[in-house]
């Protein structure tokens, strides 16, 4: 088929998930902004945080990305492990556009509620006592007193030398012995304190000791009422890589639909993956080995393949980022793809754009809406079949926008956001060096 049919009450629908829990435990992902977790008990109100907030903070962060990568575009089946999986949820219950999990931190473990985030490598969460400043969250903060487990890292070690190629920014040291971090993002945020290790539970079986993060004494910036954040990139500091010998520097996960469902944050592979998983080689970019990049080379719209050159997307590279909402694409292939899908939206009314998104509809007079499908094409014959969740943003049913933005320059990187990775299993083994989809991943 072509078209999606989507019924207006579709783009708001929730979907109720089933997990296998075989050979594996479980973290849910929700989105922050839902209402899906304790966390809209908080006083910090969701609904404050609009969708012009969110899709600004996103600019924000996708022009730091490509700031960073500017100079340095790049180039040119068996997976391992146990399994373990995190339930998802949006994470708009906390006030940001991201998605969130649960873990434990410390012996006895406290509960932390994390951002996982694909695009940075140093997990945080802010500590006791606070020394400069810490923002409004959820749950208590983190005392690392009560903790039988908690370690600081000293300066002389190599995990403290680690910290400039994960944050970008040179460690220092306190009273000359322990280490001291600091990260910032691209809207500005930033987290600084001792970096340390404890005892990280992902399940109650799951456990690593000796885990090493950023136990954040000064921290400012747009994290909602999350504790802080989980580092999924691929630098020797992440998560990936610090449980590497458990699962094999493998991990998954859905995410969901809307802000009233949920996911899943898997660790490992378990009984292996499905057949319907098709893969396509990460890149490497010996500049910034941290980002999981992909040979995109192609667009369908409607069923019909545009004609865009491969070459307009390896200029700049193409990466994939969970904590990106919306994907970027190089100009003249966002061009072609938003000519051809107003073309076939012809019969829907177009409206004023909001921030980023500049071809919006007005659909609050249909029942029923047909969306052209969107395909993306990456190397290794891989294609990724949007759901209409990843075709369309909803910013309300007389504001329906296409999901995408062009970058202002065809040199700059482009990005595959959450929003078209919502409902598919995305799988990344990094062992390997691939990365791959299948539909359906949260049913």
């Amino acid at each position: 088929m072509f078209m999606s049919v989507l019924s207006c009450r579709q783009l708001f629908a929730v979907l109720l998930p089933k997990f296998s829990h075989e050979k594996k435990a479980s973290l849910e992902v929700v989105h922050k902004h839902g209402p899906c977790s304790k966390l809209q008990q908080h006083k910090v109100n969701p609904l404050s945080y609009s969708h012009a907030d969110i899709l600004s903070q996103d600019e924000s962060r996708v022009a730091s990305i490509q700031s960073r990568l500017a100079k340095n575009p790049v180039g040119g089946d068996n997976l391992k492990g146990t399994k373990t999986t995190l339930p998802t949820k949006p994470g708009r219950i906390l006030g940001a556009g991201n998605y969130i999990v649960t873990v434990g931190l410390g012996s006895p473990k406290k509960e932390l509620i994390l951002v996982f985030d694909t695009g940075s490598d140093v997990t945080w969460t802010q500590c006791q006592p606070c020394a400069r400043y810490c923002y409004d969250q959820q749950d208590p903060i983190f005392d690392p007193s009560t903790s039988l487990s908690y370690a600081n890292v000293s300066c002389s070690s190599p995990s403290c030398r680690k910290l400039e190629s994960a944050t970008g920014l040179a460690p220092g040291c306190a009273s000359t012995t322990t280490c001291v971090y600091g990260v910032q993002y691209g809207d500005g945020s930033f987290s600084v304190g001792f970096f340390a290790k404890d005892k990280l539970s992902l399940s109650q079986t799951d456990v690593f000791d000796n885990f090493e993060f950023g136990c954040g004494q000064y921290n400012k910036g747009l994290y909602g009422a999350t504790a802080g954040l989980l580092g999924l990139g691929r630098n020797p500091l992440s998560l990936i890589s610090q449980t590497a010998k458990k699962y094999g520097k493998v991990f998954s996960y859905c995410l969901p639909s809307s802000s009233s469902s949920t996911g899943y944050l898997t660790f490992g592979n378990g009984g292996g993956v499905t057949k319907e998983v098709k893969f396509t080689p990460s890149l490497p970019n010996p500049d910034y080995p941290s980002f999981y990049f992909l040979g995109m080379v192609g667009i369908s719209v409607g069923g019909r393949k545009l004609p865009i050159p491969p070459s307009v997307f390896s200029t700049g590279g193409t990466l994939i980022d969970s904590g990106t909402v919306i994907s970027r694409l190089p100009p003249k292939a966002y061009s072609i793809m938003q000519e051809a899908f107003t073309e076939l939206m012809i019969k829907y009314k177009r409206v004023d754009g909001v921030s980023i998104l500049d071809t919006c509809y007005d659909l609050s007079e249909y029942k029923v809406v047909l969306i052209p499908k969107i395909v993306l094409y990456f190397r290794g014959d891989v294609e990724m079949d949007l759901s209409a969740h990843g075709i369309l943003y909803a910013v309300k049913a007389s504001q329906v926008c296409l999901a995408f933005a062009g970058n202002s320059d065809d040199a700059d990187v482009g990005l595959i956001g959450n929003v078209q990775q919502k409902t598919f299993h995305v799988v990344y083994d990094d062992a390997v060096g691939r990365v791959g989809f299948a539909p359906g991943g949260c049913n």
